[in-house]
């Protein structure tokens, strides 16, 4: 019996992925065309880097950002054939001639280094571009005889990653749930300390109408005594000066 993580693995491993790497001159867009099934889920990473004469080396330019762009190509417009040479993806006025009036369904700004995910809402081919911002355009440079740009793309593509992008919202929706009864533990706490507090308003409340009841009550008695005395000493005084026969 195989455990659930070895066909977590052997499941993954049955996704399509596509890794490469290629090179760019400054900001010039670079676009490629990949055929999609309707629905198909695309995730897609990036990390691009920028020739440095210094260190003779692609390093990471903080200050450089990507500009992505995912199109359907229309259904009416007829696709090259095997013989018939394909058009250059890195003019951009060339794409916007062929390209009119598509349906684009990714528009993302990003850094050097990101993450892009997309769905196919049509079946069909789908042109994806990829176009550096805040680089300074330069010259096709030769490296082991090979024609490579300042810019060097690096893109892996898993095609159909339904499962990734599931575990990852599982995680992600776990990581919710967590904070959610969290939040739910320290809101029922607050309510128990609410009705603590209300409780001892409450008690206080009538603590305090029953020394207020008992403070009326000694006053009207002492009241009363005042005036039983004071009516016993006018007696007791009139009483008295008639027998000095004052009055």
């Amino acid at each position: 019996m195989w455990s659930s993580l070895s066909l977590l693995s052997l499941a993954a491993l049955l996704v399509p992925a596509q890794a490469l790497y290629f090179y760019i001159d400054g900001p010039t867009q670079k676009c490629f065309f990949e055929e999609l099934p309707k629905d198909t889920l695309v995730v897609g990473t990036f990390k691009a880097t920028q020739w440095n004469e210094q260190s003779r080396s692609y390093v990471q330019n903080p200050d450089m950002g990507i500009y992505i762009t995912v199109d359907e190509v229309p259904t009416t417009q007829p696709l090259p054939s095997q013989n018939t040479p394909t058009p250059p993806t890195t003019n951009p006025k060339n794409l916007s001639k062929i390209f009119d009036n598509d349906h684009r369904i990714v528009s993302q700004r990003s850094t050097s280094t990101g993450k892009f995910t997309f769905s196919a809402a049509d079946s069909g081919d789908h042109r994806l571009c990829f176009n550096p911002t805040n680089v300074p355009s330069t010259s096709g440079l030769l490296f082991s005889g090979a024609s490579a740009g300042g810019i060097k793309f690096e893109l892996d593509m898993i095609i159909g990653a339904t499962s990734a992008i599931e575990s990852s919202d599982k995680d992600k929706m776990g990581e919710v749930v967590s904070k959610v009864r969290d939040i739910n533990a320290r809101l029922q706490d607050i309510r128990r300390e609410q009705v603590f507090q209300r409780e001892r308003e409450a008690e206080f409340r009538d603590q305090s109408e029953s020394v207020n009841a008992r403070v009326v009550r000694w006053t009207f008695i002492q009241l009363a005594v005042l005036g039983v005395t004071c009516a016993w000493q006018l007696s007791y005084l009139r009483a008295f000066f008639i027998k000095q026969k004052v009055v």
